[in-house]
């Protein structure tokens, strides 16, 4: 197993703030196929722009491993940083990973972003902004080799407005004017350009409204990409894994064998799309 921990301002100078990124990646074998390029998903787990939760980190890395799928976690920064910085360091992410594929044993053409939550808001983030010239400055030659082949966006935030999640944005922009909050409401940046997405959510979330996934959705349809859409009845916010294995100490809905469903159908969505 190629488990490390890398400091992306090591292989990105320019980047104003370090982030951790961690490998979970499946060695290979000659007993198995030591020519195997797998599929890569990079992991930006939820927490609302405050801090990272480990409950949508390394277990979500290991179902993955589980799946033959490489993972890495990244550990972004949060309050009070400020837009751009977690952009930066996801795009540096989706980067160094195409960079390095040779070394993870990884596909150039198949490293997807999955994000849960406001780590949703950054997955999609790096899949509508990935060539937006704010990037340039942060990732030098590597500019244009941060676009994610695919999206995966758990109960993520998407919208801003009457629908969003006000303190996911507050602690993003903090005091910046309204228009860049506007910019930052992701169904209106959605282009040709964005890769394929798979998105779920569930209809009682308490925290972020279920029209975030539906307005995405809506609005990759009129741009002609690719998606897949799921929406489960129950199960609030915050599901992760949907088993005991993310369970939230005094969320025993979390435990939701029906909404759990999603990681498998993500799985066979990722195989089927790249």
């Amino acid at each position: 197993m190629i488990h490390e921990t890398i400091d992306l301002k090591t292989h990105f100078p320019d980047l104003a703030e370090t982030a951790s990124l961690t490998s979970y990646v499946q060695d290979v074998s000659d007993e198995i196929d030591p020519a195997d390029r797998r599929i890569t998903v990079l992991v930006c787990p939820g927490g609302g722009y405050q801090y990272t939760t480990d409950r949508e980190a390394e277990p979500i890395a290991l179902a993955f491993m589980a799946k033959r799928v490489n993972a890495f976690v990244l550990r972004y920064s949060c309050e009070p940083s400020r837009y751009p910085t977690a952009l930066s360091q996801a795009a540096a992410s989706v980067a160094y990973i195409r960079r390095n594929c040779g070394v993870y044993h990884a596909h150039p053409d198949k490293i997807a972003v999955i994000g849960f939550s406001a780590g949703g808001h950054l997955a999609a983030c790096i899949g509508t902004l990935w060539n937006d010239e704010i990037l340039r400055p942060y990732l030098g030659n590597a500019f244009g080799h941060n676009r994610p082949d695919a999206m995966v966006l758990c109960y993520a935030v998407t919208l801003w407005g009457e629908k969003g999640h006000a303190s996911s944005y507050k602690l993003l922009l903090g005091d910046a004017p309204a228009g860049a909050y506007e910019r930052l409401s992701l169904e209106k940046r959605v282009s040709a350009s964005t890769p394929p997405a798979f998105i779920w959510h569930t209809v009682d979330d308490y925290g972020v409204p279920v029209e975030n996934a539906l307005y995405m959705a809506d609005s990759l349809q009129r741009n002609g990409v690719s998606f897949e859409l799921h929406v489960y009845t129950r199960g609030g916010h915050g599901l992760a894994l949907g088993n005991d294995m993310t369970l939230a100490k005094g969320h025993p809905e979390q435990d939701n064998p029906h909404a759990a469903t999603w990681f498998n159908l993500c799985c066979d969505w990722l195989k089927a799309t790249l």
